[in-house]
């Protein structure tokens, strides 16, 4: 049961991951700008906040396709990814 409940973080991770680099490629396709130049303008302006919080919506895709699947030790993994990303979000955008 703890095995199933760490692979769904662990999933709900790497999917933050890839929708916050998923954000990045987005913005600077329409900006016009590489993606490297586009991760530091938003790490060194403060709003990376706004990235991460984006970059947290492909985890519903995740929890909702776990549940469909009957694996809800699994989705509950992600919930907890959700809510690390959450409480970054918080202190990114409250205290830094």
């Amino acid at each position: 049961m703890k095995q199933r409940i760490l692979k769904g973080l662990l999933a709900g991770l790497v999917t933050n991951i890839i929708g916050i680099s998923l954000c990045i490629f987005i913005i600077a396709q329409v900006k016009g700008r590489g993606f490297a130049s586009t991760f530091r303008v938003f790490w060194n302006s403060d709003a990376f906040w706004m990235i991460l919080a984006l970059g947290a919506l492909p985890n519903l895709l995740l929890f909702f396709g776990l549940l469909k699947r009957n694996k809800e030790y699994e989705a509950r993994g992600v919930v907890m990814a959700t809510f690390i990303a959450a409480i970054t979000t918080y202190i990114l955008y409250f205290i830094a």
